[in-house]
């Protein structure tokens, strides 16, 4: 085992993390990070697919960050991505009911009038003249617009979303000292997001619509209805792991096909390779790029033991780039590339429950929009990466390349 060779805080590694986890990959399966916090890593990918696999060793229920109090400190709901089985099991099974493919489908009419709403409106800006904004104006309002619709939320409501996240990912990120996260509004800001749905729980009670917290109020584990706080743990993780993440594969994906341009032409030539590409972008640049699990008894992997208790950061990020699994090419896109497996969706009994739907938008994102600008590309000299330690994302994507006009292909 070795110290690791980065720090998750630096601001050069969240900008380019992936020297880094080459790094680690090379050195060994297990580090252990010494300092503030202290905790394992887990860079290469059969040691992170296993351990997602894994929830009887690799626990999920002291939280997904590096610190030992996340839950307690904030006062979250027992969400879904902090559970383990059998309740996980239980619990997700009744979520999926409400979360179904027949529901998802249905969205494709409404989710492609939205994106195409988006394209017109980054035109005209770019025929005033005005800057577009990639993330902004057109990737992050999709998955917004897909969760209000899907959580029932009001047209009026949707703006609050976009606050709420910006403060989740100050959790990840900033430590968990309750004085410094008060002091920075994260702690008020969950504190709204969980009275706002917890206002739309109790509505939907009484008079439920056709949307999935109403279909969540009806739901039983076990024989029991689900709990208002079930249901708020469920639109907490739906908010803090639907929202920027698919908004940043989609961002990803136009600033991976402006740095390969013949990937770019071979999908606008082959348009049938797009599902695999999108499996592709999110391998490359992976959204989410570790989260925690606590060992539960002492786990031997490689020459190392790790003991009982402590916190393990599966590297999804780096997984997603190990050579051992994806070859020579892991570290270059190929959107033809044949993927049996992969992480970008984590794993495991937690799976993505959203993934079908994240893949949805992505796709219909990229059919509107690169077929009516293929030429569309991003400023990355000008971008501005979001700060974080879990998360890649961008906080400024401007775009280049756009026509002020429809394209006909």
């Amino acid at each position: 085992m070795a110290t690791t060779v980065y720090d998750p805080f630096d601001a050069d590694f969240q900008v380019d993390p992936y020297p880094a986890y080459q790094a680690l990959r090379d050195a060994g399966p297990v580090h252990l990070h010494i300092g503030e916090p202290e905790f394992y890593a887990l860079p290469r990918f059969a040691d992170v697919w296993q351990a997602a696999r894994d929830p009887a060793t690799f626990s999920s229920a002291h939280g997904l960050t590096f610190y030992p109090d996340e839950i307690a400190t904030l006062g979250l709901a027992p969400t879904i991505v902090m559970l383990d089985p059998p309740r996980h099991t239980a619990l997700r099974r009744r979520i999926s009911h409400g979360f179904t493919p027949k529901r998802i489908v249905a969205m494709e009419p409404l989710i492609r009038e939205f994106v195409r709403g988006r394209v017109d409106a980054i035109e005209r800006r770019v025929a005033d003249g005005e800057p577009v904004d990639l993330h902004r104006d057109f990737s992050s309002p999709i998955p917004t617009f897909v969760l209000a619709h899907l959580l029932g939320v009001p047209p009026a409501d949707r703006a609050k979303f976009d606050p709420w996240v910006t403060a989740l990912t100050r959790l990840q990120d900033g430590g968990f000292s309750l004085d410094a996260l008060q002091a920075d509004g994260a702690v008020q800001a969950v504190g709204e997001m969980f009275a706002y749905f917890g206002d739309l729980i109790t509505v939907r009670r009484g008079s439920p619509g056709d949307d999935l917290i109403s279909a969540l109020t009806g739901a039983e584990v076990d024989g029991e209805r689900l709990t208002d706080w079930d249901i708020l743990g469920f639109c907490f993780v739906m908010v803090a792991g639907g929202n920027d993440t698919t908004g940043n594969l989609i961002s990803h994906g136009v600033a991976l096909l402006d740095e390969y341009p013949d990937q770019r032409a071979r999908l606008l030539a082959e348009p049938e390779l797009l599902p695999g590409a999108i499996l592709e972008f999110l391998r490359m640049e992976g959204s989410v790029q570790a989260l925690a699990r606590t060992t539960t008894r002492a786990v031997a992997i490689g020459d190392t033991e790790i003991p009982a208790g402590r916190k393990v950061m599966l590297m999804y990020g780096s997984a997603n780039r190990d050579e051992r699994e994806f070859g020579d090419t892991a570290d270059r896109l190929d959107i033809a590339r044949e993927i049996s497996r992969h992480l970008g969706f984590a794993g495991g009994p937690h799976l993505c429950i959203g993934s079908h739907l994240a893949r949805l938008q992505a796709r219909i994102a990229f059919e509107e929009l690169l077929w009516r600008q293929p030429a569309i590309g991003v400023d990355t000299a000008a971008a501005a990466r979001l700060p974080s330690a879990f998360t890649r994302g961008w906080t400024a994507l401007p775009a280049t390349g756009i026509r002020p006009t429809r394209v006909s292909v």
